[in-house]
């Protein structure tokens, strides 16, 4: 099938609701980000050793995701009990104040200075959750069922192009409190922004009835049919998370189990990781669109990036930016992020959709911690290159076995409730 989009398409597809939840995802992803890209520098200003960076920065990099995971049940069930956009803007303004607040922690007096750390990654992963989910469920009961794929892939396409203005803001503004400044300045610059988004339709038609089960995260686990179709969706979205979480953001230390001479700079890593991302959203709702499914479009980027993977362990990397190439062909292969939390988004009625939408990515990304545990406990006596392959093949077949048994969700109609 021939793409042809008309004008009355692209209308639809660069309407308010699309544009707000791009530039919504764009300074989520900045922000999330930021502490990767910021995370050797940030911890030797507060007097770390290159040993106590490696062991803290892990530690906060929990905080952050344990945060994410808990906040994305939070605003999940709230997208369905309260609204799509009422979690928009709690969760904006939640990160928000979190990295403000970051950018003034060599100021902090009152408390030890590496613990205020932790806990306001903590805080910020809460509030980042809520941005995402939202965001696809309102595109997604927003658009037409044929425009669907490609909206969320806009979405996620200029989103996540905020990992990389994170890190060309770290290097240009020559101080990690300033980019942190300006991720809340950006956050609070976006709510106005979101005044002028309506509700989503599909879910205002459901709030008068007060039978209507919404937001109840207990649903996933009452029924048989539904757990394993949600542990499955939260499965295809694995690796994604081990090639950010364990291969960029640990690539100095991959680096120097390489034999590489020069150092390798994290920052740079996830910022290449991202532009490849980034490239890859763009085409992951184009490629689903062409395909007519979106299991054959996650299955085929799935195995380009494992591809990767092989490569960035076993090709026998010498430089620095052989190994920033092979990050960017891993973002490219994992690039079917926003066509996966689509999948989530379209496998539940509308009275559980944002709930869905929301847990689903971070659950997904509070699966970091269990991989960093693997990764650390075969480190050891394996080595760290032995390490990252047998985290990766566990995250990758979780990966594969989700994405090829999950029910197609290609062109189907939302307009229905779990019951």
């Amino acid at each position: 099938m021939s793409l042809k989009l008309t004008k009355s398409d692209w209308k639809k597809l660069l309407s308010l609701p699309v544009i707000v939840a791009a530039l919504g995802y764009f300074v989520d992803i900045y922000d999330m980000q930021l502490f990767g890209i910021v995370r050797v520098p940030s911890l030797k200003s507060l007097g770390l050793t290159n040993e106590e960076v490696g062991i803290i920065g892990k530690s906060i990099l929990n905080y952050q995701m344990i945060g994410l995971l808990l906040g994305g049940i939070l605003w999940g069930v709230l997208g369905d009990k309260k609204g799509r956009l009422s979690v928009l803007f709690g969760s904006i303004i939640t990160y928000s104040i979190a990295n403000i607040a970051c950018g003034l922690i060599p100021q902090i007096q009152f408390m030890d200075q590496v613990e205020a750390y932790k806990w306001l990654r903590f805080i910020a992963g809460v509030g980042l959750a809520g941005e995402l989910g939202a965001g696809i469920t309102l595109v997604s009961e927003s658009l037409p069922k044929n425009l669907r794929a490609i909206g969320t892939s806009l979405v996620a396409g200029v989103g996540l192009m905020g990992a990389v203005v994170g890190n060309f803001t770290v290097r240009l503004s020559g101080d990690w409190t300033i980019a942190y400044f300006i991720g809340g300045a950006m956050g609070f610059a976006l709510l106005l922004l979101r005044v002028g988004v309506i509700e989503s339709g599909m879910y205002k038609n459901i709030t008068h009835d007060s039978s209507i089960s919404r937001g109840n995260f207990f649903s996933f686990f009452n029924n048989k049919e539904r757990f394993i179709k949600y542990m499955k969706c939260i499965g295809i979205g694995i690796p994604t998370w081990f090639c950010i979480g364990i291969l960029a953001y640990f690539s100095n230390e991959f680096g120097e189990a390489l034999g590489i001479k020069e150092p390798v700079e994290p920052g740079m890593a996830i910022m290449w990781a991202y532009v490849g991302i980034s490239a890859g959203d763009f085409l992951s709702g184009f490629i689903s669109h062409q395909l007519q499914s979106r299991k054959k479009a996650i299955f085929w980027m799935m195995l380009f990036s494992a591809l990767g993977v092989i490569a960035f362990l076993f090709a026998g990397v010498k430089s620095a930016n052989m190994l920033y190439a092979i990050c960017c062909w891993l973002g490219l292969g994992t690039g079917y992020w926003a066509m996966f939390v689509t999948v989530g988004a379209e496998q539940f009625g509308t009275n559980l959709r944002a709930t869905a939408a929301t847990t689903v990515p971070n659950m997904v990304r509070g699966a970091l911690p269990g991989m960093i545990v693997i990764f650390s406990f075969f480190k050891p006596g394996s080595g760290i290159i032995m390490a990252g392959a047998i985290t990766g093949l566990i995250a990758y077949a979780i990966g594969f076995v989700s994405t090829l048994t999950i029910p197609e969700t290609h062109g189907k109609d939302l307009d229905y409730l779990e019951v």
